[in-house]
């Protein structure tokens, strides 16, 4: 089932002005952590899938890539990507992640962030990047942890102290995978729950060769500026893998 949530409007304008905020979980801890784990992008093939508004495209454009193909299933992203992050050495696509086998051409480096759990057939997924990655290209990406996307019926929940502080988290249907409905902004998001095996042996099963595995926690600054990103300790929000062809 193909959702493109990103253009109906309400959720549009919702997500951008969360992304517009200056403490949201993106920038103080999804994109912090996956800085870290870019390799060297210079003269570098990058695809860019669920490119979004546009920010990583021109940030690998700055980091030295050769040039970089942003994809997106949401005409409102593209617009927004084209508008504010327009360069010669970018070109964005319009095309759901279920259709990437209709690409073509070879990319050093395939970026996405959090973008998979939207994504019903992993494995096809997983095999249509393979094919799209030259020999000894990287793959990295991010993804809502699996005990975030675990409770089927979205009752995932914190215990807290008298206090009124949380100290655990509680979860249920871990290893039944498959659709999850969540209200986000809207009623109805649709996203897929997978376990952390199947999301690495998938991987594996495909040909790539796993390099890191990252559960971001938040530094210093970051809870400084968001205390209640301390949370993360106790249940992480995010899943950031990097993965090779050999």
């Amino acid at each position: 089932m193909r959702q493109n949530i990103y253009d109906n409007l309400e959720f549009f304008n919702a997500y951008k002005m969360l992304r517009e905020t200056d403490d949201n979980y993106n920038d103080l801890l999804e994109q912090p952590a996956m800085k870290r784990l870019l390799p060297d992008l210079t003269d570098k093939r990058v695809l860019d899938l669920g490119c979004g508004f546009g920010n990583n495209c021109m940030d690998f454009i700055k980091r030295g890539a050769k040039n970089v193909t942003g994809v997106d299933i949401s005409q409102r992203m593209l617009r927004a990507a084209k508008h504010n992050h327009s360069h010669g050495g970018i070109t964005y696509i319009h095309l759901p992640l279920e259709d990437l086998h209709i690409l073509d051409g070879e990319y050093d480096f395939i970026y996405s962030s959090l973008c998979f759990h939207y994504i019903e057939d992993f494995d096809k997924l997983i095999s249509d990047i393979y094919h799209l990655t030259s020999n000894g290209g990287t793959l990295l990406f991010s993804q809502e942890h699996p005990i975030a996307t675990a409770s089927s019926d979205s009752a995932g929940h914190y215990l807290s102290n008298t206090d009124g502080l949380p100290f655990a988290y509680c979860m249920n249907d871990y290893q039944y995978e498959g659709v999850r409905s969540i209200d986000w902004f809207v009623d109805g998001v649709i996203k897929y729950h997978r376990t952390m095996s199947t999301v690495m042996n998938t991987l594996c099963d495909n040909g790539f060769i796993i390099q890191s595995v990252v559960e971001p926690v938040p530094d210093k600054l970051a809870l400084e500026k968001r205390n209640s990103l301390s949370k993360e300790f106790i249940k992480p929000c995010f899943l950031i893998i990097k993965a090779k062809k050999i």
